[in-house]
């Protein structure tokens, strides 16, 4: 099972990267609707189904290892 893992900054924290990325766009005179924000994208496979426990493993990777729950969130696919 292929999992992908979206991790980015918390709304409430500041993302120079992102404030840079919407300044850049502004420039090309495209004008972002919203704040952008940049983020990261860990894709990988595991063995198994889509379980409870499955979840809960990811939960403890996402959390854990794969980003910093003070100023990240994540989300992921499974697919």
């Amino acid at each position: 099972m292929k999992v992908t893992v979206f991790v980015t900054p918390k709304k409430t924290v500041l993302d120079p990267q992102g404030a840079a990325v919407g300044h850049a766009m502004e420039h090309l005179n495209v004008k972002p609707s919203s704040d952008v924000r940049v983020g990261k994208t860990i894709e990988f496979e595991l063995e198994g189904s889509d379980t409870p426990e499955l979840r809960a493993q990811l939960e403890k990777i996402c959390d854990g290892l794969l980003s910093n729950p003070v100023i990240e969130d994540y989300r992921y696919e499974l697919a």
